[in-house]
């Protein structure tokens, strides 16, 4: 874990097996989940209850897609931190999380190394 303290973080994706590992990750990396929702509509009512310092999300959801679910998060914080996790690496995809206000994006499937990175540099990223 980078010098920084321990980071509250919410967990959005449809699976189960998926948000039980980066539960885990995150905890054994010292972090505290403190939301973990199955799509987009979940994740806008948990975000404003919980407030987290990260957000992962998934892009392909039911009911509201991760890209829909970024673009909501933004309007309800602009300085959220939202990492997309997902198994598309479709270019287009990318770009668009990007577009609509993912900090950072990685592939599944991830190591702990991998998400660890991606969570020190969205925070790195914030003091410059």
């Amino acid at each position: 874990m980078n010098k920084t303290d321990v980071k509250t973080v919410m967990i959005v994706d449809d699976t189960g097996f998926m948000r039980k590992k980066l539960r885990k990750l995150f905890e054994q990396n010292g972090h505290e989940v403190v939301a973990e929702c199955e799509d987009g509509n979940e994740a806008v009512d948990a975000f404003q209850k919980h407030k987290p310092d990260i957000v992962t999300m998934d892009i392909v959801m039911p009911k509201m897609s991760g890209i829909a679910a970024v673009k909501a998060l933004i309007e309800l914080d602009e300085h959220a931190k939202i990492i997309m996790v997902s198994s598309l690496g479709l270019e287009n995809k990318v770009m668009e999380a990007a577009r609509a206000g993912a900090s950072s994006f990685i592939l599944k499937p991830f190591t702990s190394e991998q998400l660890m990175e991606a969570v020190d540099a969205v925070f790195e990223e914030s003091q410059d």
